[in-house]
């Protein structure tokens, strides 16, 4: 069957639906739509007429039950419509009574009718009802107390008793008892138990019927019950209970005792006997009537409370769990005034009743429904209700389906809320509460937004900048208004955390916008530090933590990225700010050691840029800083070079070296280090020596001498130009250094005459050292001639022919002047000629010698012409062992025999390479010549063939293979050879 629910229609309606707080700043976001069409509140009509007036209405579980004028009482499951009935419930209670409320438990079973004495001769009574029952009866110990108000247990999930539950009166009384429904089809009550709860006001004339009444009672009267609500506390035996009266609400809590498995509530209240006037909350109004109503989240855990007095709604946050030393239970308390004009008294302007939501309390009226705010109290919807539907009688909520009802007359009409929440972010935002603004923006981008900006705006107002830049932050506001506003406060700290956060929340695509705040924020800090620095303050703790947050800054992974691309502007403004502190920093943070070291150098910090490159592995910085550093430094940069050892190129420092010969300082610790490659690492390059040669020249004579002395007296072997040094020292005007350098060029001649104008002991040296002894004697002549004719000395004159043996007495005369007499020369002349008779005796013997050994040799021959030998038919080839005649042989005079071929095939491993072509060559022309070439006859008379055969004998039958000089010089090699030695083991394995 179609639900009853499904048959509401929409009900044409007076309603008026009132706007929200003020339309806030703007989102930023394009074709975000802020706000929600849909009515918050709509009623539905059902369609449902009763037969007479409805006075009283109760829904719970999708239960209704409804009381009409009638004395009918009609019940409907709202699932199933077509169950329905109607019962006479007058005829099951007193005449003169009248029926002032029904009640309904949460589950929708057990349905309480309270009825009140019309006059004198009647009794107020309460009847019990059970769903599945149409039979009412009546709860008998009642009939003494008119009961205005029942709370309902909770807790309870029984459909056949009540639990405990709490009886509020017309007198102020608190009943407890508990209902169970009889075991019979007939579902009538049966009373488990009935307490009258002890008296908790006796200062204030409150009476104890036998211990066991509790009063709400004051000096001059006896206030009727209007709202109770208990519950537990935190899943502990704690409890905690509400209960109001038209002008005070009563607050307990405590403790309650389970006995024989049944609950107490007694016990609660047993401690406030003593401590009168604990945990009241009096609010005066002229109303004789209040109510009180919980809102429960989705675990059915009480949440707030509201409770509706003459003056307004007194509406707060239930807290019973942190109720420690304060009397109170709940917090954030405070009085909501109702909507209408404040000049009326509370009786016009207070609502019937009214039901409680999560941020709404929707109050109804005689002829409308109004929806107030909870958060700031504003009237949000307003229902008019046609006269036709009659006057509202009552508005209640179903706990459990958190539906609301409201009733007339003669209709029933159904709430719909749609999204009640969704105005709480304005208003938190304009309470200043931007936490549980965003709280309830449910991840809505735009209203973060307007709240981010909100709050930074309120912030910046409140000169609190730097909380202001991080919120600005996260918005979508125009980020050169956000900048324009600090810098024109002059805030330079917020700007840079504005432009921080800002750069974190950026994308890598970003990448002229993050270069441009990575600039900017560089800007700021280099500025902030320039200031410092520039009063003073240097070494305060201030300047630290702000170099501090710089470094920080800077080792980002995103800034460091950016550096790549932008790192030759940030140097250029640190080189304007005059910063090279941080700006060697950051070149070594970015690993750009050039920019590292001529940082150090523009700092003048020279030993820095030398321990610098001393750690790279980069040789093309030496290169290029070398020039600087030896023009600064040359001590501290030759050593440095010295210790990179063999990584520079020697060559491409020279550059480095001629640009920085100033003075001695430097040159001598150039020459140090051309002097400390050549000594330790050979260095023969020509360009080396020719310019350590010419540092010599200029600068160290003696270095000089011995450099040329070291090198040697070879042209060939020496690793400078001879012509260029010759050249150099010939300018420098070094005749020492030019005699050295002639003789090495072989130019005797010159060497012994510039060596003539130096030192006599120098050109002797000189003279000595040609090895062809025609230019010894020409060149001592030389100097024999000079000493001679310069001086005449007879004895220096005989120390010639001493020094130089190839000189004689007769070489020298001419060189004497014509007065010099022979008997000068006596002693020299007989020394000359006995040497003459000794070389002729020895002559004569050496030519005795030579005919005696050609004599021999003759003798030697004519016995080979008649030497023979007898090869016998058995004789083998030494070589493959294979009979001899059969092929062509040599036969040696030692007695071994090979074959031809065999001792060509083993003496071509053993030829020169020069021989070893000669024999191919040669038996290359007798394999191609044709037989006529071949037998041409040659010019020794003998055909062409013989004579290719001849040249082969003499290389290849040169010598016995067995018993030649190549054998001789085979003594130390080995048997076997290395690269044989595994196989041959693998054989004789």
């Amino acid at each position: 069957m179609t639900s009853i629910i499904d048959q509401m229609e929409q009900h044409s309606q007076v309603s008026t639906r009132f706007p929200g707080p003020e339309p806030m700043t703007s989102s930023g976001y394009i074709n975000m739509q802020l706000e929600d069409n849909t009515p918050m509140f709509s009623k539905q009509k059902m369609k449902f007429n009763p037969t007479d007036s409805i006075t009283h209405v109760a829904v719970a579980s999708d239960y209704l039950v409804l009381a009409m004028a009638n004395g009918k009482l009609f019940r409907m499951d709202l699932k199933r419509p077509d169950q329905n009935e109607e019962l006479q419930y007058s005829k099951f209670v007193q005449p003169n009574t009248r029926l002032t409320g029904i009640f309904l438990d949460p589950l929708g079973y057990h349905l309480l009718l309270a009825f009140a004495a019309r006059n004198k001769d009647g009794n107020p009574e309460l009847v019990y009802l059970h769903r599945r029952s149409s039979k009412l009866k009546s709860v008998t110990k009642s009939r003494n107390y008119e009961v205005t108000e029942v709370c309902w247990n909770n807790e309870n999930t029984s459909e056949v008793t009540t639990g405990p539950i709490l009886l509020g009166t017309s007198q102020g009384h608190i009943l407890e008892t508990e209902l169970e429904a009889d075991s019979d089809k007939m579902f009538t009550a049966n009373q488990q138990y009935w307490r009258q709860l002890p008296n908790y006001l006796p200062l204030y004339g409150g009476k104890e019927i036998d211990g066991l009444i509790f009063d709400i009672v004051d000096k001059d009267s006896n206030p009727p019950i209007t709202g109770i609500q208990f519950h537990r506390v935190n899943n502990t035996s704690k409890f905690f209970v509400f209960i109001t009266t038209p002008t005070k609400l009563y607050q307990f809590i405590g403790f309650a005792v389970t006995t024989d498995g049944k609950l107490s509530l007694q016990s609660i209240f047993h401690k406030y006997l003593t401590i009168p006037e604990t945990g009241i909350q009096e609010i005066p109004s002229s109303l004789k009537y209040s109510k009180l109503q919980f809102y429960f989240d989705h675990n059915n855990v009480p949440k707030t409370f509201a409770w509706l007095t003459g003056p307004g709604i007194f509406y707060g946050q239930l807290d019973p769990s942190s109720q420690q030393n304060s009397n109170s239970l709940f917090t954030q308390a405070g009085l909501i005034n109702y909507p209408d004009d404040k000049d009326k008294d509370d009786k016009d302007r207070a609502p019937l009743s009214f039901v409680l939501t999560e941020f709404h309390a929707l109050l109804m009226y005689p002829d409308r429904v109004k929806a107030v705010s909870l958060l700031n109290h504003e009237l949000v919807h307003e229902d008019i209700y046609s006269e036709a539907h009659g006057k509202l009688k009552s508005i209640v909520k179903d706990f459990r389906k958190r539906t609301i009802w409201a009733v007339t007359d003669k209709t029933l009409f159904r709430y719909k809320i749609v999204r009640e929440e969704r105005d709480v972010w304005k208003i938190y935002s304009d309470k200043e509460q931007f936490d549980l603004a965003k709280e309830y923006c449910f991840n809505n981008p735009a209203y973060i937004d307007i709240i981010n900006v909100k709050q930074a705006e309120l912030l910046f107002a409140k000169a609190d900048y730097d909380k202001s830049a991080e919120i600005f932050a996260d918005t979508q506001s125009s980020f050169e208004t956000v900048c324009l506003k600090f810098l024109e406060a002059d805030q330079t700290n917020a700007l840079k955390i504005y432009l921080n956060r800002r750069l974190e929340s950026l994308n890598e695509d970003d990448k002229t916008l993050i270069s441009m705040i990575v600039i900017w924020i560089t800007e700021l800090y280099l500025s902030q530090l320039g200031v410092l620095r520039r009063t003073g303050q240097e070494d305060t703790q201030k300047y630290h933590q702000l170099q501090s947050d710089f470094e920080v800054f800077l080792v980002q992974p995103r800034v460091q990225k950016c550096m790549q691309h932008v790192k030759k502007v940030i140097y250029d403004l640190m080189s304007s700010h005059g910063d090279k502190q941080n700006l060697i920093k950051l070149t070594i943070l970015n690993e750009d050691y050039e920019n590292v070291i001529a940082q150090n150098i523009y700092k003048k910090s020279y030993a820095e840029a030398l321990s610098t490159l001393s750690t790279l592995k980069k040789p093309d910085l030496f290169y290029q800083f070398a020039p600087v550093l030896m023009e600064e430094e040359p001590r501290l940069t030759v050593n440095t070079l010295i210790a990179q050892g063999t990584r520079l190129n020697y060559l491409k420092l020279l550059p480095a070296f001629l640009s920085c010969e100033n003075d001695e300082a430097h040159v001598g610790e150039i020459m140090r280090y051309l002097e400390f490659i050549m000594q330790n690492f050979n260095v023969k390059d020509t360009a080396i020596h020719n310019y350590l040669l010419t540092l010599y020249a200029e600068h160290d004579k003696v270095a000089l001498m011995r450099y040329l002395e070291r090198q040697g007296q070879d042209a060939v072997l020496v690793n400078y130009d001879v012509h260029y040094a010759l050249r150099l020292c010939r300018e420098r005007e070094l005749p020492e250094a030019c005699v050295k350098l002639s003789a090495l060029l072989g130019l005797w001649e010159a060497a012994v005459e510039l060596a003539l104008q130096v030192d006599l002991a120098l050109a002797k040296s000189v003279a000595a050292r040609p090895p062809e002894p025609a230019t010894q004697r020409a060149l001592w002549l030389t100097i024999a001639e000079h000493v001679i004719t310069k001086n005449q000395d007879l004895r220096e004159a005989m120390s010639f022919l001493t020094e130089c043996p190839l000189l004689k007495i007769e070489d020298l005369l001419p060189f004497f002047s014509d007065v010099v007499t022979i008997d000068h020369f006596r002693d020299p002349i007989c020394q000359s000629l006995q040497e003459y008779n000794c070389q002729i005796k020895e002559l004569k013997a050496e030519m005795d010698e030579a005919t005696q050994a050609a004599e021999s040799v003759r003798a030697d021959i004519k016995s080979f012409r008649n030497r023979s030998v007898c090869v016998s038919v058995s004789e083998t080839c030494c070589l493959c062992e294979i009979a001899l005649l059969l092929r062509p042989f040599y036969l040696f005079p030692c007695g071994h025999k090979f074959h031809s071929d065999c001792t060509r095939a083993q003496a071509i491993d053993i030829l020169s390479p020069v021989r070893r072509n000669k024999l191919a060559d040669l038996q290359r022309q007798l394999n191609v010549l044709s037989k006529i070439e071949l037998s041409t006859i040659t010019s020794s008379g003998l055909p062409l063939r013989e004579v290719l055969r001849n040249e082969i004998d003499d290389i290849v039958a040169n010598e016995c293979i067995f018993c030649g000089e190549h054998m001789i010089n085979c003594i130390d090699k080995p048997f076997i050879a290395e690269e044989d030695w595994d196989r041959v083991m693998k054989e004789w394995e």
